[in-house]
């Protein structure tokens, strides 16, 4: 049996910096997969000056994605899916986008920076059941 996950109702946001980088996160539910390309698609324009625009997705229990986006591998995705699952959210992307500060964070950094990021948009966001 499978355990009941939760939504979010709309767009929440978080913001997280480290030594001079920013990490501004936007969680928001989606319906299917090509929603999400569509809204990644989105956020890559929108953010087109950003170093790089990482995210994550969760549509039921096998169905996710991430993307590091450029960061060194399971940098940046995982941690962010890893903030979904904690919080038991389903139909839900996330998408963190780093301005480069000039100070490398390293991978422990950037997998910290990555899910606090994520943890405050969805602090942030409105569950529903």
């Amino acid at each position: 049996m499978s355990e009941t996950k939760s939504t979010i109702a709309g767009l929440a946001k978080g913001i997280f910096k480290d030594r001079g980088s920013k990490f501004l996160a936007f969680a928001e539910p989606i319906t299917d997969e090509e929603h999400a390309k569509q809204r990644i698609a989105w956020y890559k324009k929108k953010y087109h000056d950003a170093r790089h625009v990482c995210y994550a997705y969760r549509l039921g229990e096998n169905l996710w994605r991430t993307k590091d986006d450029g960061e060194p591998h399971g940098t940046a995705g995982m941690p962010i899916l890893r903030s979904i699952d904690a919080q038991k959210l389903d139909n839900i992307l996330v998408v963190v986008v780093r301005y480069f500060g000039g100070t490398l964070l390293g991978t422990g950094g950037l997998m910290v920076a990555y899910r606090e990021a994520t943890k405050e948009a969805l602090k942030n966001a409105e569950i529903n059941a």
